[in-house]
């Protein structure tokens, strides 16, 4: 027995004198006293070993030791806490099987494992202080025969637990190693520490996972790999749902696995090739001259970004898993691996702008409206902020028939495409609603299709619509095909909506002709398909120096300047967006900016509070409506508070304290006020979001702040009436935050004919590109101001060679200093400084503009 702290549950209420406990959602009830378990059980009990047990012995002075053990399928014995079930007021019945705490692991035959049946409020706390793996005493109960027996082939008698004598000491494991401080941890790993810090077991358990070229048939394995290909949940010949996907490792095996369950949000949240998956209690099965893994009793899927450098946060409906160093190690390796394999698709999916005839495709989209045509096909109207380049198929049905607006405008029509779904695909056609986005797969784009079943045409109709193109989903589920609904926070949804945010207001369609429109809507942040402009880079110093070869510079002395003539032949990280950091020039410290996925969490539980908020004295309080969106959902109102202060200098859009929004209803909100900060109640007082989460909003521009170096609290800024106006420096002040600064941080691989050198990007990165990092986050054409300079310098694809490969030659400044690495060892490093990029004045941008 574990020298642990133990807790006792007690039936007669007041009895004991409650004692906080650091577990969640402890009971009052809940003891912890004492060295031991042996503290808490009276010394004139004695144990019965549970094989033992029958009905005609005596156990008010005797008590039955065990361990509450989490389900080992491998071993045969399944071992857990049942669903606790009210059977009328504060009558409650809950069913657990606990098991010999020394019995050998051969001995099922003895019976160590038996039900226990615990009733009323005994049954409430058991249910919510115990976890699996917990030590727990019983005493004060019943014996009854176990009408299970012969199914659960445990023992023949059941352990009852009622009345004011039932009692069960809890004896927990130790707790897990403290969690990695977030403060340390990048962006996109801080959301997964923070969610495995919510988990309620109290003891991480330990997995070993098996390689997939070491599968045995018959075994209960634990495995990660990466999809190669998936097939969307569907209809099985039973009640089931059932979900296929092909994974490989280092191995290079390619193994098939099988997941069957009825509830949707049970199934393995994939949304693309290359996706990661953790695959927890799946058996090995001999099928059709292959290993084929299929899931089992108390199964697991974890679903990861197979990108490098992508988020961390799992995806999965399970509201409990471990997930640890280790496995983020395991999901970074097959990443990397996975991208050297070529295992990504280049283009995960199509933007309508890019759709071609006879082409199949898969698009991510947000449903606007939708309409039965007949048993066995639906009309799905869609958009994803680009227009396609073909005159698409029109389709017309009865307003009434419609779910979501029945008509839009003309400008809106022309970004609209009408796609025809089919037979197995109707059924989960009519779960969607407008608004939802999605992710369609193997969609067809078929040419001069008028043909709409259960629509008569005319012949003149079908000569106008000869070279219209149509989008199909054709029934059955081969290469993958079926729908996915998307959650809001997925990377792909927000990259869409910056992407459809940037399409002009309606009223602003008929200033814009074909081709300008096509320029805007056909490029998303962060695309590959952007034209390259001519530049290349020259220095702005003033340095008297020569110009050395890359390998001199390698052997000359840290803390000098150097000039050199220069071809760049890779950078990091690819994805641009990634270069931006937060700095604070108070620590100095530097941090990824918060992805969009934890940010919108942090909105989402704060929205959630129901916490009363008393706002301060200085401001006044009311609702506002959200403002709509496409589709328009029901209004909503939240709370906003005012400064009485800036409505007496008629001001009132100047400042707008707000609170229960989630994160899409403040960046709507924030576009009518100059300033938006984001509060939640703490205490019964106003306070400001966790500093992970943006303090500030001013447009589409987002401020953060420093957690070490804030001492965060709500309070009116001061400044000279009517006067000076109330940016982000103000409000920072006058809220207690130190203000981070937005910088650009890249690695550059530079060559010439002697050598190679890894450079770093930051200080001067601003004046390098023209741009400010701050526009960057936030600014469309300084986005891509930058992304066709780095394709300009770096072709995508082109050859490295210094003669054929056509990159330009760059005229730079760079110094060398003296650092350490993560084990303190000195290394040299050297960074761009002095320098610009400069461009042919025909094709110079303005990347800031007024």
């Amino acid at each position: 027995m574990r020298s642990t702290a133990p807790c006792q549950f007690e039936t007669k209420r007041g009895k004991n004198k409650t004692k906080s406990c650091n577990r969640d959602a402890m009971p009052q009830r809940v003891m912890f006293e004492g060295a031991g378990p042996g503290s808490q059980v009276p010394a004139h009990m004695t144990r019965v070993p549970i094989s033992l047990i029958g009905p005609d012995a005596d156990y008010s002075d005797k008590t039955v030791k065990v361990r509450l053990q989490r389900p080992a399928m491998c071993t045969g014995k399944v071992v857990r806490i049942g669903r606790l079930v009210s059977l009328a007021s504060d009558n409650n019945l809950l069913k657990t099987v606990i098991q010999e705490e020394d019995s050998p692991p051969n001995a099922s035959a003895q019976n160590p494992s038996i039900n226990v049946v615990l009733f009323g409020g005994l049954a409430k706390d058991f249910n919510q202080a115990v976890n699996q793996g917990d030590v727990v005493v019983a005493s004060g109960f019943t014996v009854g025969r176990s009408p299970t027996v012969h199914k659960d082939k445990l023992h023949p008698f059941n352990l009852l637990l009622s009345g004011d004598e039932a009692r069960v000491y809890v004896c927990p494991p130790p707790p897990p190693p403290p969690p990695p401080d977030p403060r340390s941890l990048p962006a996109d790993k801080r959301c997964s520490a923070l969610h495995a810090e919510v988990s309620r077991a109290t003891k991480a358990p330990k997995y070993t996972y098996s390689g997939l070229d070491a599968l045995k048939a018959g075994s209960v394995v634990n495995a990660y790999g990466v999809v190669v290909f998936f097939k969307q949940p569907f209809k099985s010949r039973g009640t089931d749902l059932c979900s296929t996907l092909k994974i490989t490792d280092q191995s290079n095996q390619r193994i098939a696995c099988s997941v069957f369950g009825e509830k949707l949000e049970n199934h393995p949240k994939v949304f693309q090739v290359g996706d990661i998956v953790r695959l927890h209690r799946f058996k090995v099965q001999f099928f059709n001259s292959s290993m084929t893994l299929v899931n089992t009793f108390g199964f697991s899927v974890l679903a990861f970004d197979g990108a490098e450098g992508g988020s961390m946060e799992p995806r999965t409906s399970s509201r409990s898993f471990h997930l640890d160093q280790e496995d983020r190690r395991t999901v970074e390796e097959l990443r990397s691996w996975a991208a050297g394999q070529a295992l990504l698709p280049p283009t995960p999916t199509t933007p309508l702008s890019a759709a071609q005839p006879k082409a199949y495709f898969d698009l991510t989209c947000q449903l606007l409206a939708k309409a039965p045509i007949d048993s066995t096909c639906t009309l799905l109207r869609v958009w994803d902020g680009t227009r396609c380049a073909h005159t698409l198929l029109k389709v017309t049905v009865e307003p009434d028939a419609t779910e979501g607006p029945s008509s839009f405008s003309e400008a809106r029509e022309r970004l609209i495409a009408n796609i025809l779904v089919y037979d197995n695909h109707v059924e989960l056609a009519g779960q969607l609603k407008p608004g939802d986005f999605l992710r369609i797969y193997n969609l067809r784009a078929i040419p001069g299709s008028s043909k709409v079943p259960g629509h008569a045409s005319s012949h003149q109709q079908e000569e106008e619509e000869v070279d219209h193109l149509a989008f199909h989903l054709h029934g059955g589920t081969a290469y993958g095909r079926g729908i996915r609904v998307l959650p809001e926070n997925s990377p792909d949804v927000q990259e869409m909506k910056r992407v459809m945010e940037a399409v002009p207001d309606e009223d602003d369609f008929s200033e814009l002709n074909d081709s300008q429109l096509l320029e805007v809507w056909s490029t998303p942040p962060e695309s590959a398909e952007a034209e390259p402009m001519e530049c290349s880079a020259e220095r702005s110093c003033g340095h008297d120096t020569r110009t050395v070869t890359l390998s001199d510079l390698k052997r000359s002395d840290p803390g000098l300047v150097h000039h050199v003539r220069v071809q760049l032949r890779s950078y990091e990280p690819h994805r641009l967006h990634q270069a931006l950091k937060l700095y604070c020039s108070k620590c100095t410290s530097m941090e990824d900016v918060p992805n969009d996925e934890l940010v919108a969490r942090l909105f989402s539980e704060a929205s959630e509070d129901p916490a009363p908020c008393s706002p301060p004295a200085w401001a006044l309080s009311g609702r506002v409506a959200i403002p709509g969106e496409r589709p328009a959902p029901p209004t909503r109102a939240v709370g906003v508070h005012l400064s009485t202060r800036l409505l007496g200098e008629d001001r009132p859009k100047e400042l707008l304290f707000l609170s229960g929004s989630t994160l899409e209803e403040t960046r709507r909100l924030a576009a009518g006020y100059q300033n938006v900060v984001p509060v939640r109640s703490s205490g019964g007082h106003m306070a400001l979001l966790d500093l992970s989460a943006p303090f500030l909003f001013r447009g589409l521009k987002r401020y953060f702040g420093c957690k070490r170096c804030s001492e965060a609290a709500v309070r009116e800024p001061v400044c000279a009436e009517g006067l000076e106006p109330i940016d982000e420096k103000v409000l920072a002040e006058a809220l207690g935050v130190q203000l981070l600064q937005f910088v650009l941080l890249m690695k550059l691989e530079l060559q010439d004919a002697s050598d190679r050198l890894d450079v770093f990007l930051w200080r001067d990165a601003e004046s390098f590109f023209g741009v400010s990092a701050e526009d960057a986050a936030a600014n469309q054409e300084a986005q891509n101001s930058i992304r066709q300079t780095m394709a300009s310098l770096c072709p995508a694809g082109g050859s490295t060679d210094l003669v054929s490969g056509g990159r330009p030659w760059m005229d730079l400044c760079l110094t060398a200093y003296r650092t350490e690495d993560e084990a303190g060892r000195n290394q040299t490093c050297y960074q761009i400084c002095h320098s610009i990029i400069t461009k042919p004045a025909s094709t110079h941008s303005n990347a800031n503009p007024a």
